[in-house]
């Protein structure tokens, strides 16, 4: 056998395989560009040698065998595929000869969206719909009748005069929206998530059982006729399907009719442009001649019609191969995977990098270095790897893998301190159990102290409900970071005049421009005078402000006042474990975890330390429990504007004695403070019945109860 026969059949070897993989396992290994690839390369090599055609080669036929459990269906008319274009040229040459052939110039062709799903057929008999069927092998298809049933966008019955034979093609898809909320069902139960939408819809249309079909969100659309009888077939592609959604049918909405090659461009430039914002999946358009003449004359050859072709985009999946896993640490702290990838061009974009999300989707995929993956890309959104081909992973003489299984680091890469896993809570249990969403972020536990999170850690530090310092805003503190005057939070307090404006003339060399006030000979430095007053004056502050501006996560201001209150002192909530935290009113065990993991973090400690040291000071007394006070166990509501005091004020001083402040108003509530333009809040303290108290009766009620 020739080297070129022998790449013919090991062609042919991988094709059938991928088909089988497919159209039967629902359980593909390649993406569709390495299978178009390879059928074009086979395509080639029969073209140039006729006699290695053979009647089973993957060129000569249309799909896949039937799934063994179904019936099968023989078509009356085949379902035939259609050919495919992958750039301008080869649509022109097909309208070029088009032309020729007909002797016709810039002629009319109905155009829609190539949808990405599964293309079957529905035989309706006197309206009634009685058989529906797959493609199969373009000949003989499976018998999916009863699970058709079950998808809503199929009629069961047409609608007005109704033909005594009526078979429709069209396409079964999974929309975009049902996907993704099926997986997410799936993810939360521990189910198998669907890799993308075309498999989802093939897949359920080959459930044995139609209830499982019935369970996945699928939808369909009319695009062309079988056989009919007893119907006038109208004279255009574009009207026959007007006729059919007068039928009852769903038509894409997208189709219209173009002229020409530069009508055909147009929109499928058009298409592509929107392809990210449509509620489905598609791979390409497709160009069909309008007039129904034309296409008879143009006519067909073995397994394609020649008055239609499917224009195809760039590739969204494509193959390639795991290089390396590093892990980032984002500006929160969280820890994402990102793999690194051989070079790969997937939707005309050079790919080297992809997201691997969090160390449970590393798991679920059980990606390792040197494993060959799928990656897919779609539109603007950051490439991700969606599935390892473990057939390809490298494996020694006893079939065991060569490279390990990637193993999550225990520690930040960026400053060394241990990590640990944060699941978002849905809710709490009556029982005191605690329901978490799926997945879990591993996050960096040294908030103060990890380069990664500097800026965000200063930026939320200075923020005006906690440290406020008044104008250090992002800007400043990105410079003071990325110039290294800043290395954590307490380096803020050692900053001098002279810093801050070396800081500003290196930025102004870096983007390039002088202020005037320099061009002009003089420099300006009130503005960094005022920074550096602004950051003496917040020396001065409150312990629940100082606990809220430590970052520790799910730490509020709500329960950086509770701690505050219950403990007096900062050293007490530093030493507290989990269990002490429990007793704190609105502290769960979740948030109690997060407080006690903080302050066991040495990194975090040696900068509160440093910060004491530069003068922070804030005031410290005995523990006031809430249950002290004269309002112990009262909800209390603030809305509308006060005059006398902020609300946040307010809502300190009814904490400090013993209230709840809540943000909305139930049939728990006390109280409603109303100031002015109190809006639906009072609402629905009167419809409810709850008290209403005025500012000036709040203030009469702090002024007595305070100087108690």
């Amino acid at each position: 056998m020739t080297a070129v026969a022998q790449r013919a059949a090991e062609l042919r070897r991988l094709l059938e395989d991928a088909n089988h993989r497919y159209h039967v396992l629902d359980d593909p290994a390649i993406p569709d560009a390495e299978y178009d690839a390879l059928l074009r390369e086979l395509q080639a090599l029969e073209e140039a040698h006729p006699a290695l055609r053979t009647p089973d080669s993957p060129t000569q036929r249309v799909g896949a065998g039937v799934l063994p459990g179904f019936e099968q269906v023989v078509h009356e008319a085949p379902m035939l595929s259609l050919n495919n274009a992958f750039s301008d040229e080869e649509v022109g040459e097909f309208v070029g000869r088009i032309e020729r052939e007909l002797g016709v110039s810039e002629p009319e062709f109905s155009v829609e969206p190539k949808l990405d799903g599964l293309a079957i057929s529905l035989r309706y008999e006197h309206g009634v719909f009685v058989r529906g069927a797959t493609r199969g092998d373009g000949a003989t298809g499976e018998d999916v009748t009863q699970n058709l049933r079950t998808v809503k966008a199929i009629p069961l019955h047409l609608r007005g005069a109704t033909p005594a034979v009526l078979e429709v093609r069209g396409e079964v898809y999974m929309p975009r929206a049902g996907f993704e909320a099926y997986n997410a069902r799936m993810r939360a139960s521990g189910g198998k998530v669907l890799a993308n939408p075309r498999n989802g819809a093939a897949g359920s249309l080959r459930q044995l059982d139609p209830k499982l079909a019935a369970a996945r969100p699928l939808s369909f659309y009319a695009y062309g006729l079988g056989v009919t009888e007893g119907w006038a077939v109208p004279p255009r592609h574009s009207a026959m399907l007007q006729a059919l959604k007068a039928l009852g049918f769903p038509v894409s909405p997208e189709v219209s009719v173009a002229r020409g090659l530069r009508g055909l461009l147009d929109y499928f430039a058009a298409i592509g442009a929107r392809r990210d914002a449509l509620p489905y999946d598609i791979d390409g358009v497709v160009y069909k001649l309008d007039r129904q003449d034309q296409q008879a004359a143009m006519g067909f050859v073995s397994r394609a019609p020649r008055w239609a072709i499917a224009h195809k985009f760039p590739a969204q999946e494509q193959l390639t191969t795991v290089e390396a896993i590093e892990v980032q640490v984002g500006r929160t702290g969280a820890l994402t995977p990102v793999a690194r990838l051989a070079p790969v061009q997937v939707a005309g974009v050079t790919v080297t990098n992809a997201t691997l999300h969090n160390a449970d989707q590393i798991a679920r995929l059980d990606v390792r270095v040197g494993d060959t993956v799928i990656v897919r890309r779609a539109g603007d959104v950051i490439p991700e790897v969606v599935r390892v081909v473990e057939e390809r992973r490298p494996r020694d003489a006893r079939g065991e893998p060569l490279n390990p299984a990637y193993e999550f680091p225990a520690a930040c890469p960026a400053c060394g301190s241990h990590t640990e896993a944060v699941r978002k809570v849905l809710k709490q249990t009556k029982a005191g159990g605690i329901e978490y969403a799926e997945g879990a972020a591993i996050v960096c536990t040294g908030g103060l102290f990890c380069p990664a999170q500097r800026k965000q850690a200063v930026i939320h530090f200075a923020s005006r409900k906690a440290m406020d310092i008044e104008g250090l805003g992002e800007r400043f503190i990105e410079d003071l970071v990325d110039f290294g005057y800043v290395r954590t939070v307490a380096d803020l307090y050692a900053l001098t005049l002279d810093d801050f404006l070396a800081m500003k003339r290196r930025a102004d060399e870096r983007d390039g421009t002088v202020p005037e006030t320099v061009k002009a000979g003089k420099v300006a430095t009130k503005w960094a005078e005022n920074l550096v007053e602004a950051i003496a004056a917040s020396k001065a502050t409150t312990l629940e402000r100082l606990l809220f501006a430590l970052g520790i996560r799910d730490v509020g201001e709500s329960t950086a006042r509770v701690l505050a209150r219950w403990f007096g002192a900062l050293d007490p909530v530093m030493d507290a474990g989990e269990a002490a935290l429990l007793e704190v009113p609105d502290v769960g065990p979740v948030v109690a975890a997060r407080i006690a993991g903080f302050f066991a973090e040495p990194h975090n400690r040696e900068v509160i330390a440093a910060l004491r040291a530069a003068g922070v000071h804030w005031p410290e007394g005995p523990p006031q429990r809430a249950a002290e006070g004269p309002l112990a166990g009262q909800t209390v509501v603030l809305t509308g504007a006060l005059s006398a005091l902020t609300r946040d004020e307010a809502g300190v001083r009814l904490q400090a004695l013993g209230a709840k402040v809540a943000g909305s108003v139930s049939k728990k509530t006390s109280f409603l403070v109303a100031g002015e333009a109190a809006g639906s809040k009072l609402d629905k303290a009167r419809e409810l019945g709850v008290e209403v108290w005025d500012e000036a009766r709040l203030l009469a009620f702090l002024a007595g109860n305070e100087a108690v």
